[in-house]
């Protein structure tokens, strides 16, 4: 029984619509209007801290090209195959053959049309990579990624458990943000365990004492 319904809740996936923008509407319009158009500027470089939305975006754009029929990739860390959309996450991370890949990729991308997104925690002046990679991520649009202050991560939280198909109340979220770690990819996965937890108990509704039960056994609450 346990597993029939721990396999009810839909798997949530990042896209475009449950990314909570805060302070990125310009770069969400942006991705948004790459993804509709095929002029424009085709490259984007997102940068921000590790917990600031970048692989979201990116994986939520890569979503988005295949429902519309374009040929899509994501990566972390490693550089794909060419396809009409590439999401490079992680680019501080490439070794040098990979930068030189990844170079050699944006020069083919810009020179086909295609969409390329790369991403890294520095602004291009600042990443510790290639010359030319460097420049040539600097060449299309540069966007600092923000990321979210308490009130968004809750309505974050929010829109994230009515995807999987469960009422949060205030008082969870609340207690969740004061005594959990800020990092949103954290946050979500509680909330995920705390879903898991209610169903296995028949659904009880979620509740502050079933959120401690569920942050003691991840080693989250004293």
């Amino acid at each position: 029984m346990t597993q029939l319904l721990l396999g009810i809740a839909p798997p949530w996936q990042p896209t475009l619509d449950n990314f909570v923008i805060g302070r990125n509407m310009e770069l969400h319009s942006a991705l948004r209007h790459a993804l509709a158009s095929t002029g424009g500027e085709r490259g984007f470089y997102l940068w921000g801290e590790a917990v600031s939305g970048k692989s979201h975006l990116l994986q939520a754009v890569v979503a988005r090209a295949t429902t519309l029929g374009q040929s899509a990739v994501y990566a972390r860390a490693v550089v794909p195959q060419a396809a009409q959309v590439v999401a490079v996450d992680d680019v501080d991370s490439l070794e040098e053959s990979a930068q030189i890949s990844l170079f050699e990729l944006y020069n083919r991308m810009r020179e086909n049309g295609g969409l390329l997104l790369v991403s890294g925690q520095a602004a291009p002046a600042h990443l510790n990579l290639r010359d030319d990679l460097r420049t040539r991520l600097g060449w299309g649009m540069v966007y600092q990624v923000h990321g979210l202050n308490d009130e968004e991560k809750s309505r974050a939280l929010h829109a994230h458990a009515a995807a999987r198909g469960f009422e949060l109340p205030a008082e969870v979220t609340n207690y969740l943000l004061r005594h959990g770690r800020r990092d949103m990819p954290y946050l979500l996965g509680i909330l995920d365990e705390l879903d898991e937890h209610c169903l296995r108990l028949k659904k009880r509704a979620a509740s502050v004492p079933l959120l401690k039960e569920v942050m003691k056994v991840s080693g989250e609450n004293d």
